[in-house]
């Protein structure tokens, strides 16, 4: 049951991300509704569009072709309609951006360039394959295989 007062939908998590709020806190808040509190209504944390600042910074930029390509990431992931709003010009990147610790390394680009899904690669946002490791997949996956091991018959003689 969500008990706090406001959803965290994508395009208020943008928003808090160009009103200083650290980038991984408001994701981590989009995640939790995305992932646990918002499950039913996933289609509303998406519908609307971002709005991007009048003059927006690089740093505006690079997180709205982030929180674009995520969007679309999830709907394709969880077999959702993804929005119209996602696939704006406005939303790709004139160059690459590397997000990521030690990006300034040749060898950690190109693994980014490797392991970066497509809706973030087309953008021109690297950034791995891991941004959204889902910790309550990870939990029933861990909890269905400890299942499987104890009902299992043993081997031992």
């Amino acid at each position: 049951m969500n008990t706090h007062d406001t959803e965290h939908t994508m395009a208020l998590t943008y928003q808090a991300i160009c009103q200083g709020e650290r980038p991984w806190v408001a994701l981590g808040n989009f995640m939790n509704e995305w992932f646990d509190y918002a499950v039913d209504r996933r289609v509303q944390l998406i519908a609307d569009p971002l709005t991007l600042p009048e003059k927006p910074s690089i740093d505006a930029l690079h997180w709205a072709a982030f929180c674009a390509a995520s969007v679309e990431w999830l709907c394709a992931r969880y077999d959702i309609s993804c929005p119209a709003w996602v696939y704006h010009s406005a939303y790709s990147l004139p160059e690459p951006w590397f997000d990521s610790p030690g990006a300034h390394k040749l060898q950690v680009r190109q693994r980014l360039i490797q392991q970066t899904p497509e809706p973030f690669a087309r953008r021109n946002v690297y950034c791995g394959n891991r941004m959204f490791a889902n910790k309550y997949d990870f939990a029933e996956q861990y909890q269905q295989h400890a299942t499987a091991m104890s009902t299992a018959p043993s081997t031992s003689s």
